[in-house]
C-alpha cells in the first residue's frame, strides 16, 4: 500500500483553500482502498516559552522535560488545522503530522525523504506569471524544484495540475487524465503529438511563466516530424511536464504536415495577439500608474493642507482655551482683590481706632505718670531751655537716631540733657522706657537719670567727664589709651550693670543695645550702662534650648546684635551676653567688630594671638588676657544655649581677673625703681620663683607652666619652643629676695 501526504496550511474557514483543493483532488483521485492518506502541517520552529509575566524564556535555558512538554502541547494546538479536512474525508481514515520548522519547503523536503512517502500534493494560490515574478518562488515551487527523486510531487492550481514523477522504479499512480507520463504520450501520433505539446506549451506560457512567446513562436512542428528528432520540453526548475516522442516520420503524411503547419500558424497568430493584448495591457498598467502616482501626489499634498489646518485650528482652539482661563483666572484675582481690599479697609479703619484708643490710654497713663511720679524730678520746658541755650549747637556733646545730648548745668550740677527729635514720634516709645527703667532702677554701674521734661522730650542724666568706651578704645576726641589694668575693671564693671538689670523684679530687663558707644566713663573711668530706650521687660524667658518667632521688630545695632535674635526675634537676657563678649575682644584688640570673633579664634589657634592685642599696651599679662579672651569667645556663641550664664560661670572669672589687675596696679606703684629683670615677661610683675624656659628668659614658675600647658612657642620670641622643661633660676631668686629686703629696710 502506497502513502500520499497532503500539505495543509490551515482550514478551510482560514483562508486555506489552496489547500482544500488539494484534499478534494487527492480523493478524487487516489483510491482510498489502495492508499494511505497523510496530512501534514508545518508549525513555526519554537525557541522560546512564555512566561505568566509575559516575559519569553530561551528554550536553551530549560531542561529538555519542559521544553518536550510545552513542544506536546502546541502541537495538539496546532492539531485543530486539521478537523476541517478531515471533514472533506468523509468517514476515510486519515492520520495527521504536524511538522516544526521556520521554513515550510524544508520541513516537507526533510519528511518526504525521511518518511518514505510516495506522493506528496500540495495546492497553490495561483500561476499567475506576473504575481510569481513580483512575490518569486512560493512554498510548492521550492518543493518541486527539490523533491528526492523516490517521491512524486503534485501541484494543484485551480484547473491544472503540475506533476513530477518519481524515479522509474517507483510504482503507483493515481486516476485520472491529469498523469503525465512517457507512456501516455508515447502512442500519439505525430499531428496529436505536434498540436498537444504545442498547446500545453502556449497554456504554460500564458499561465504558469515556464515557457514564453518567443520560444513558442520559434517552434518549427515540419522540422520535428519530418527529421524524427526526439524533443523535450523543461520549465526552469528541471521539473517534466509533458514528454513527447517521435519515433516514425515516415508515417505522416503530406496532409498531416499542413494541417500541422495551418494549426501551428494559427497558434501564431493567436500569440501575437495575445501578445499585443499583452503589451496593451502593461501600456494601461504604466497609464495606471502614473496616474495613481499623480493622484497620491495630490492626495497627500491636501493631506498636508488639510494636517495645516487642522494644526491650526487646535493650535487656536488650545489658545481660545488658555485666553478662556486667563480671563477667568483675572476675574476670580480681581473679585479676591476687592474682597481682600474690603477686609483690608476694615481692618486698618479697626486697627486706626484701637490705636487712637491706645494713644489716648496711653497720654492719659502719661500725664498721670509725670505729674504724679516723685522718684525723677520733673523740669519745665523754661528749665531746659535755659539750661541749654535755647538748644544751642555749642553745647552739643552726642548726636543719634533719637535726636542731640547737650552738656549743661541743672540746679549747680554738670548734667547731660537728651533731647528727643520732635519729628520722632515712633522714639516716644523709648522716652518712656528710659523714665521707666532709670526711674526705677538704681545702680553704681548704670546712668543715673535726674529727672525729665515730658513737654519738650527731654531725659537729664548725670553728667560723665570721660565720654563713652567707644571714644577712649579708639582714642577719639583726644582721648589717651586705657591701661590693661583699667580694661580688665571695666569688663567686671559692665558685667556686673548686666546682671543688675537682668534680676530686677518684678521682671528682668534686656538692654538690646549694648555697645561700647552706651557705656560711658566718668572722671574715675568708673563705667556706666546707658542709653537704654531700647531695654525690654521679659515676663516670660524663653529657655535657651527653645527658639521661636516672638519679637515682629528687631532692635539694636547690627554687629552687636544676638544672632539668634536676629534670626527668630526670641529675646532672652543671654543676647546681651553675645554684645557683652563683642565688647571685651573690643577692650582687648581696639579693632572693628566686623569680623573679630574669627580673627581671635585663629590667632588662640595657630599662637598669635599677643600679636593682634592693642599695641598701645606693651605690658599685657598674656595668660590672664588669654584667659579673658577666651570667655568672651564663649559669650559671643552664635547658639544662645552654648553661652555661659553670667552670674555663676562669667562673673566670677572677671571679679579674679580685675583682682588681680587691682593687685598688680597696687604693687606696680612700689615697684617702679625694680630692675626689668625682675620682673616676669608674661605676669608684668616682680618674681617669687623664677625659672628658666627653653628659650634664655625667666618668668615666675606658675606663669610659664601655665604658658606652656597651651603653647608651644616663647612668649616674648613668638619662636618654636625645643622642650617644654624649665629650671629654677636661683641666683635670680636670690637678687629679688635681696632687693626686696633693702626695699623693707628703706621703708622701715
Amino acid at each position: 500500500m502506497t502513502s500520499v501526504a497532503v500539505a495543509v496550511n490551515g482550514g478551510a474557514r482560514c483562508g486555506g483553500k489552496g489547500s482544500s483543493r488539494a484534499v478534494r483532488w487527492t480523493l478524487n483521485n487516489f483510491s482510498p482502498s489502495d492508499h494511505r492518506f497523510i496530512l501534514v502541517h508545518v508549525m513555526p520552529a519554537i525557541i522560546s516559552i512564555p512566561t505568566p509575566s509575559g516575559e519569553r524564556i530561551p528554550i536553551e535555558e530549560l531542561d529538555a522535560d519542559t521544553v518536550a512538554l510545552y513542544v506536546q502541547e502546541v502541537k495538539i494546538k496546532y492539531g485543530e488545522i486539521f478537523i476541517p479536512y478531515k471533514k472533506l474525508c468523509k468517514g476515510i481514515e486519515v492520520e495527521t503530522i504536524v511538522l516544526e520548522d521556520d521554513n515550510p519547503a524544508n520541513a516537507l523536503l526533510r519528511y518526504a525523504s525521511e518518511s518514505g512517502v510516495d506522493h506528496l500534493v500540495l495546492g497553490s494560490r495561483s500561476v499567475n506569471c506576473i504575481l510569481r515574478k513580483f512575490e518569486g518562488p512560493g512554498i510548492p515551487e521550492n518543493v518541486l524544484r527539490y523533491a528526492p527523486e523516490t517521491c512524486g510531487i503534485c501541484i494543484i492550481y485551480g484547473r491544472r495540475v503540475i506533476t513530477k514523477s518519481a524515479h522509474p522504479s517507483t510504482s503507483g499512480g493515481y486516476r485520472g487524465g491529469s498523469k503525465c507520463n512517457n507512456e501516455e504520450v508515447s502512442g500519439l501520433n505525430s499531428y496529436s503529438s505536434v498540436s498537444s505539446v504545442q498547446r500545453t506549451f502556449g497554456a504554460l506560457s500564458m499561465s504558469s511563466g515556464f515557457l514564453n512567446s518567443e520560444a513558442l513562436s520559434h517552434v518549427d512542428p515540419s522540422t520535428s516530424v519530418n527529421l524524427g528528432m526526439e524533443r523535450d520540453y523543461q520549465n526552469l526548475g528541471g521539473c517534466e511536464i509533458i514528454t513527447t516522442r517521435h519515433c516514425n516520420s515516415t508515417a505522416s503524411t503530406k496532409s498531416e504536415m499542413s494541417d500541422a503547419q495551418v494549426e501551428v500558424e494559427q497558434l501564431q497568430v493567436e500569440l501575437q495577439k495575445t501578445r499585443a493584448l499583452y503589451e496593451q495591457a502593461c501600456t494601461e498598467l504604466v497609464h495606471a500608474q502614473n496616474t495613481v502616482h499623480l493622484l497620491s501626489s495630490e492626495c497627500l499634498e491636501e493631506a498636508r493642507r488639510v494636517n495645516a489646518v487642522l494644526e491650526r485650528e487646535d493650535i487656536l482652539r488650545k489658545t481660545a482655551a488658555e485666553e478662556k482661563a486667563k480671563r477667568l483666572q483675572t476675574i476670580k484675582e480681581v473679585e479676591e482683590a476687592k474682597t481682600l481690599l474690603a477686609k483690608e479697609v476694615y481692618e486698618r479703619q479697626i486697627a486706626e481706632l484701637n490705636a487712637l484708643k491706645e494713644f489716648l490710654e496711653k497720654q492719659k497713663f502719661v500725664d498721670v505718670l509725670f505729674s504724679s511720679d516723685r522718684r525723677y524730678r520733673r523740669y519745665t520746658r523754661d528749665e531746659i531751655e535755659e539750661a541749654t541755650d535755647f538748644f544751642s549747637e555749642n553745647r552739643v556733646i552726642g548726636e543719634g537716631g533719637f535726636g542731640k545730648v547737650y552738656k549743661c548745668s541743672l540746679d549747680h550740677t554738670p548734667v547731660a540733657v537728651k533731647v528727643f527729635n520732635s519729628d520722632a514720634i515712633d522714639k516716644r516709645e523709648e522716652f518712656l522706657r528710659e523714665v521707666e527703667v532709670l526711674g526705677q532702677h538704681h545702680h553704681p554701674n548704670i546712668v543715673l537719670l535726674l529727672g525729665a521734661c515730658p513737654e519738650t522730650g527731654s531725659l537729664v542724666y548725670e553728667y560723665l567727664e570721660n565720654g563713652s568706651l567707644e571714644d577712649n578704645i579708639f582714642h577719639l576726641n583726644g582721648k589717651p589709651a586705657l591701661s590693661w589694668n583699667s580694661r580688665f575693671r571695666i569688663t567686671f564693671e559692665v558685667a556686673c550693670g548686666l546682671s543688675f538689670l537682668h534680676n530686677s523684679k518684678p521682671e528682668p530687663i534686656v538692654h538690646r543695645d549694648l555697645k561700647p558707644g552706651n557705656i560711658l566713663l566718668d572722671r574715675n573711668y568708673t563705667s556706666k550702662i546707658g542709653d537704654v530706650g531700647l531695654a525690654k521687660l521679659i515676663s516670660d524667658i524663653v529657655p535657651d534650648n527653645i527658639t521661636e518667632y516672638r519679637e515682629s521688630v528687631i532692635a539694636g545695632t547690627f554687629y552687636y546684635m544676638d544672632p539668634e535674635y536676629q534670626r527668630t526675634g526670641t529675646l532672652r537676657p543671654k543676647s546681651d551676653l553675645y554684645a557683652f563678649g563683642v565688647i571685651i575682644l573690643q577692650l582687648l584688640t581696639a579693632r572693628h567688630p566686623n569680623g573679630l570673633l574669627l580673627t581671635i579664634e585663629k590667632a588662640l589657634l595657630d599662637g598669635s594671638f599677643p600679636s593682634i592685642l592693642d599695641n598701645s599696651i606693651t605690658d599685657w599679662p598674656l595668660a590672664e588676657t588669654e584667659e579673658l579672651a577666651r570667655i568672651a569667645l564663649k559669650c559671643s556663641s552664635l547658639r544662645c544655649r552654648d553661652r555661659p550664664h553670667l552670674d555663676t560661670e562669667v562673673l566670677p572669672i572677671l571679679k579674679r581677673l580685675h583682682e588681680f589687675a587691682y593687685t598688680t596696679l597696687k604693687a606696680g606703684v612700689s615697684n617702679n625703681h625694680a630692675p626689668s629683670d625682675y620682673f616676669c615677661p608674661i605676669l608684668q610683675e616682680i618674681m617669687d620663683d623664677p625659672h628658666i624656659a627653653a628659650d634664655g628668659f625667666s618668668y615666675e614658675h606658675g606663669a610659664i607652666k601655665a604658658w606652656l600647658e597651651k603653647h608651644n612657642v616663647s612668649p616674648v620670641t613668638k619662636l618654636r619652643l625645643q622642650h617644654s622643661f624649665t629650671i629654677p633660676n636661683y641666683t635670680l631668686h636670690s637678687a629679688i629676695e635681696e632687693w626686696k629686703s633693702r626695699v623693707k629696710f628703706q621703708k622701715s
